[in-house]
């Protein structure tokens, strides 16, 4: 797809944050995803994970990350966020983390979902490093956005 402008410049060439006041107020939603892999032995280990259950910090970390994305990612408008969650999913590889945002706003909230699911996988992280160190963050990303001019975006997944 090419692109006659570059939308976070202004005319000059310098870095401007997009200007969304003359879009109307239409309800979005987003949804990303993060991957955090770990040996089986710290898969074991989480419920008896000395600092507390790693997913209840993270849910929280995730929720916090997202209402600061705006601070976080420069040219990100601040958005009213009428919900975020965080689900979390366990198999053989690791824990899958999902995080949903929703608004109704001006303009969407991949960014939110997508700094909700990398906040909690960092946190997981943060709460597993001590029982092995090959822990990785793998895997982050849009899954499903709606709302807005673009519409709907679904990823789809070779089957």
């Amino acid at each position: 797809m090419k692109q006659s402008k570059l939308s976070h410049y202004n005319k000059a060439g310098a870095a401007s944050m997009v200007d969304v006041s003359a879009k109307a107020l239409t309800s979005r939603s987003a949804i990303a995803r993060a991957f955090v892999a770990m040996p089986p032995e710290v898969l074991e280990a989480l419920p008896r994970n000395k600092k507390g259950d790693p997913f209840e910090v993270a849910r929280i970390a995730g929720i916090s990350a997202a209402k600061k994305t705006w601070e976080l990612i420069p040219l990100c408008h601040q958005l009213p966020l009428s919900h975020v969650a965080l689900d979390f999913h366990r198999d053989a590889a690791g824990i899958e983390i999902l995080a949903s945002a929703r608004t109704v706003a001006q303009t969407g909230v991949e960014m939110e979902a997508m700094t909700a699911a990398a906040i909690a996988a960092l946190t997981i992280y943060d709460m597993t490093k001590a029982l092995s160190k090959s822990i990785e963050i793998r895997e982050i990303y849009l899954m499903e956005k709606r709302g807005g001019k673009s519409g709907t975006f679904q990823r789809a997944f070779d089957k």
